[in-house]
């Protein structure tokens, strides 16, 4: 398994390699500056700018000199946060995304567990077609539609929870769900679906031959193989779940790293750009290692094939 890991983690350096290459000159082909929507700025003005912050030398150079510093661990000024560094704003923003992240992805996991296990159990029964059909429906709702549907019901008319900000921790289940409840959807048919499978095979006849109850059936046997395709899907869902926060968090008025992305994206705030694509990438990487390792430990025809 060690070995495995540091495998993968070599794997993930020429990946890194190539998005880091990628993204710094997409962004530069995209037309205007991180200085051009200044109104009150003078041509002059901002020129001396691009010269300050070196935009002015050559592209390549600019990528060298990049790539320097980020070796050293250093991802420069952001050109709209005045006195800022990226390095600082992604260490204050970014512990709130992956904070509402995991907590979306424990939701989502449980959730969708739970209900693909309980729809399975039922079958084809009227309740079975129930929870298969709110599966579909938490599919079928996107979360710009979702979140203020939960604000309208739990926050201002029930009053459960606070409609935005992110100052206790209650603040923090609306948007969970919000993210989450797409993801537990999906969760909840690969679980119903791989129970389903389960059921038609020997080992589970011959358990309820020997008259085990129904929840050892289900619990102990049918669900560490049932569980396997929801671990491989839970790397790419952790993926969804941290870049699909940025409409969350402008719903919620979350102050995470979503919205820094989505603002530096629009004024071509290069380098912020470029440290909220390293961390996502750093992020997806390590959680489908994550889902790897896991699915080595319930399987162990995987854990040999590493």
């Amino acid at each position: 398994m060690i070995k495995y890991i540091i495998k993968r983690i070599l794997e993930a350096i020429p990946v890194m390699f190539v998005i880091i290459t990628a993204v710094f000159f997409m962004v530069r082909f995209v037309p205007g500056g991180p200085f051009d929507r200044e109104r009150s700025a003078s041509a002059e003005t901002i020129a001396a700018l691009n010269a300050y912050y070196g935009l002015d030398k050559p592209l390549f150079e600019q990528y060298l000199g990049f790539l320097k510093n980020l070796s050293r661990g250093e991802l420069g000024p952001s050109y709209k946060y005045e006195g800022w560094t990226v390095n600082e704003i992604l260490a204050e923003k970014a512990a709130v995304s992956l904070e509402l992240g995991c907590a979306a992805l424990v939701a989502a996991a449980l959730m969708g567990v739970l209900l693909g296990l309980a729809a399975a159990a039922f079958g084809r029964s009227a309740w079975g077609a129930i929870l298969s059909g709110l599966s579909l429906l938490g599919i079928c709702l996107p979360s710009f539609v979702l979140g203020p549907l939960l604000i309208l019901l739990l926050a201002i008319k029930f009053r459960c929870f606070n409609a935005v900000g992110w100052d206790s921790a209650s603040d923090i289940v609306l948007p969970a769900l919000t993210l989450a409840l797409f993801y537990a959807a999906w969760i909840a048919r690969l679980m119903r679906r791989a129970v389903s499978d389960e059921l038609s095979r020997g080992y589970v006849r011959t358990a309820r031959a020997k008259g085990l109850p129904p929840g050892k059936v289900y619990f102990v046997h049918i669900f560490k193989n049932a569980v396997q395709p929801v671990v491989s899907y839970l790397g790419p869902a952790a993926a969804g779940l941290l870049t699909g926060s940025f409409v969350v968090e402008t719903i919620f008025q979350i102050p995470g790293l979503g919205r820094f992305f989505v603002s530096s994206a629009l004024d071509n705030d290069y380098t912020m750009i470029m440290g909220c694509v390293i961390l996502y990438a750093a992020f997806i990487i390590f959680f489908n290692l994550l889902a790897d390792i896991a699915l080595a430990a319930l399987n162990p025809k995987v854990a040999k094939q590493l």
